[in-house]
């Protein structure tokens, strides 16, 4: 099972060295973030504009990946498709639609995105995500590229206190499918962790929708659970602190990584292994960010192998 990482935790790094980069500490293939030119939050980069990618920039791009040996597994789109300010989400329509010719001229098979949340009754959510995403995924299959949802629950993303994206349970992939059958999903294991679901039970039950696969770890702090509980900080508020879980490179939190492959494997995810750096630990500096980078690979690595020779 190969590893690779998500590219939007080096932001500012050029395509060409992010390959050279990826190739010389033994990565087999990037995650391409694919967000608009001068996106503002920090977490988003890409490393050229895909919105305005020509067929020479595409065969300069496959050039590069191939004299380095690396491929790219998806192309990397998370915004709120059902954003409630009506002229925002058809923005973020638009350049997915942009996201997915760039994956079709840089012969890229999937394309991510999420779901969203608008401050509709979570019915309307589902119903309305079911019109747009088989519009999207029929956009998608005409170009040869399969079309993947993540399961972050993105909380309060849209409104304090609630879920930002209707794709992070079974009881709502259940609902999308439904709606949608051809959806995947990009599959993240740590959201599932710090909400208590099963991770290992959703692999199996879910198999055949697991496109592709997120690195990532989660871990709970104890002290922040007595203080804050699970509904998370509120006075300070912050939409990306909880206070009482954090993320963390793989093998740093609660997953089972060992376990994880293992039933990956027995589920016949025939995908790699992608790291989505957001490890406060490791942020600050692209020095810290790469070192980050090495200890998850080094980590998922370990495990690959072991279960390979067992």
């Amino acid at each position: 099972m190969e590893i690779g990482f998500l590219t939007a935790c080096l932001r500012g790094m050029p395509f060409d060295e992010i390959v050279a980069w990826a190739a010389g500490e033994g990565f087999a293939f990037i995650e391409l973030a694919a967000w608009p030119v001068g996106s503002r939050r920090s977490t988003e980069a890409g490393p050229f504009d895909v919105a305005n990618l020509t067929s020479d920039q595409a065969a300069r791009a496959r050039e590069v990946l191939a004299e380095h040996g690396v491929s790219i597994s998806a192309m990397a789109y998370y915004e709120n498709n059902l954003h409630p300010d009506r002229s925002r989400r058809r923005r973020h329509h638009i350049h997915l639609r942009k996201v997915i010719d760039a994956a079709e001229m840089l012969e890229v098979p999937l394309v991510g995105t999420f779901v969203g949340a608008s401050s509709d009754l979570p019915p309307v959510i589902i119903r309305d995500a079911g019109i747009l995403f088989r519009n999207l995924v029929s956009y998608a299959s005409d170009r040869g590229v399969r079309l993947m949802i993540e399961n972050c629950p993105m909380e309060n993303w849209v409104r304090w206190g609630l879920p930002g994206n209707y794709a992070y349970s079974p009881e709502l992939w259940d609902a999308l499918f439904h709606e949608v059958p051809e959806l995947g999903l990009n599959f993240d294991p740590s959201h599932l962790y710090w909400l208590h679901i099963d991770h290992l039970r959703a692999v199996r039950d879910y198999a055949s929708r697991i496109y592709h696969v997120h690195a990532k770890d989660a871990e709970l702090v104890s002290d922040g659970t007595y203080r804050f509980g699970v509904l998370a900080e509120q006075l300070r508020g912050n939409p990306w602190r909880s206070g009482w879980w954090r993320y963390r490179m793989p093998g740093r939190g609660g997953v089972d990584w060992r376990a994880f492959v293992e039933v990956l494997r027995e589920a016949r995810y025939r995908g790699g292994l992608s790291i989505e750096h957001e490890d406060p630990e490791y942020e600050g500096t692209e020095e810290k960010v790469k070192e980050g980078l090495r200890l998850g690979r080094r980590h998922l690595a370990g495990v690959v192998d072991e279960i390979g020779s067992g």
